[in-house]
């Protein structure tokens, strides 16, 4: 009924809170490195140590994702974005209260733990409130959310760091989470998708009150469940014929997010250093993370008249060249905020282009296992990047040589897809 029908306004409402949600996602994220020259600042630590603060929540992420997200399958969507939310809020509350390096790393990793979870649960929520005709569409819009949220949530950050300190970025952050927590618990039912697959006590009855809920009419009897899908073994992924596909584009993804990181972790401090105020470095990043909106949003219609492989390849090697001209400096913010501009719109476009080409690397009986086998790896690219940037700036490299070294992601993964021999242009 849902998939086959037009989309209701209480559908098209859900569909935005997905949105709101994942632009929360995507300040949270980046709430660490708006606050990191202050935090710099009072604590005086090292360029290393900052890496290992901006990896905590991705660390946390990695877990949520994949713990709070099998929860989202066995208990329910709605219940799952409700608790994700109190963990964020709690999480960044907590670190306005930080006294310490290792607390504030402890919050941080809390704090990733609600973003993971969320991630995997919006995801959901998109799908299972759409129809057939637009679901492809809700689901770009709510992933192009994540840079949306940056955008706006980093507009109100560099005006609230000329007179507060580093930490009202979090207080921001939490009273955000907060807003959004009455929204789930009454705005939101459940999916009906998930009430028929679980058939949890009062299954028909709940899903008669969703389906109302949503502009729908009731029905008599649940549907048949159908035949699940196979529980796909993780070393299915590596029998002949597909374990070199899984290994290349598992690297893909993992060798462009590590570039991706670089540039969403460190575009704040760096600016400082050169000489900007903390409230300039949070605009800089802003206008990163509006190319890169428009840059996700330009690699799907693009993709329509291009091959996915070209535009992959392309994305992929213009990063690099971005990356590294961004480590050669600015002389004005101006200009600095153009190049980041740029170096988003193709960074974040090659994320997309990575989606893209786990959605389309493996047969429909492993295109679940291998993606989240991708994925999960590829979050390792996420971590470790802000790191070894960071311990690169300790070793005495200039920003020049860290620039082109962490450029290198992207352009080894431009060659990863040129050595793919699936039909990724389908």
């Amino acid at each position: 009924m849902i998939a086959a029908g037009a989309m209701t306004g209480m559908q098209i409402f859900v569909i935005a809170v997905t949105i709101a949600l994942n632009a929360l996602d995507g300040f949270d994220v980046l709430s660490i490195s708006f606050a990191s020259p202050g935090i710099v600042a009072e604590w005086g630590i090292t360029r290393g140590s900052l890496g290992i603060v901006f990896s905590m929540e991705l660390i946390g992420m990695a877990i949520g994702s994949v713990l709070i997200g099998g929860i989202a399958d066995r208990f329910g969507r709605r219940y799952t974005l409700f608790g994700c939310l109190i963990i964020m809020t709690f999480g960044m509350t907590m670190v306005t209260t930080a006294t310490s390096v290792i607390i504030l790393c402890l919050w941080r990793v809390v704090t990733g733990l609600g973003i993971g979870g969320m991630l995997a649960a919006t995801n959901a929520v998109a799908s299972e409130f759409s129809n057939t005709k637009n679901r492809n569409l809700a689901i770009s819009l709510m992933v192009v959310g994540y840079p949306l949220g940056a955008v706006a949530g980093g507009t109100l950050v560099a005006h609230l760091l000329v007179d507060h300190g580093w930490r009202s970025v979090f207080a921001l952050g939490a009273t955000m989470s907060g807003l959004l927590i009455p929204v789930i618990l009454f705005g939101v039912p459940e999916s009906p998708a998930w009430l028929c697959e679980r058939e949890p006590a009062n299954a028909l009855a709940r899903v008669n009150r969703s389906l109302r809920r949503i502009g729908h009419p009731p029905i008599v009897a649940l549907p048949s469940r159908g035949e699940r899908a196979r529980a796909v073994p993780i070393v299915d992924l590596f029998a002949p014929g597909v374990a070199l596909r899984t290994l290349t584009v598992t690297a893909i993804y993992f060798l462009h997010v590590v570039t991706f990181y670089f540039i969403l972790k460190w575009v704040p401090k760096i600016v400082t250093d050169m000489g900007f105020a903390p409230s300039a470095a949070a605009g800089v990043l802003v206008w990163a993370n509006v190319g890169g909106a428009i840059g996700g949003i330009s690699l799907g219609l693009l993709s329509e008249r291009i091959g996915l492989r070209s535009l992959a390849v392309g994305f992929f090697v213009t990063s690099t060249v971005m990356v590294t001209i961004f480590g050669q400096g600015a002389s004005n913010l101006v200009q600095l905020s153009s190049i980041c501009a740029v170096t988003g719109f193709f960074t974040n476009g090659g994320v997309v282009a990575a989606y893209a080409l786990l959605a389309r690397a493996f047969p429909a009986e492993l295109r679940a296992s291998g993606t989240g086998f991708a994925i999960g790896v590829g979050r390792g690219g996420a971590v470790l990047a802000p790191i070894i940037a960071g311990y690169l700036f300790d070793a005495g490299f200039g920003l020049k040589f860290v620039a082109i070294a962490m450029s290198a992601g992207s352009l080894v993964a431009a060659a990863g897809v040129v050595t793919l021999t699936m039909p990724v242009d389908r």
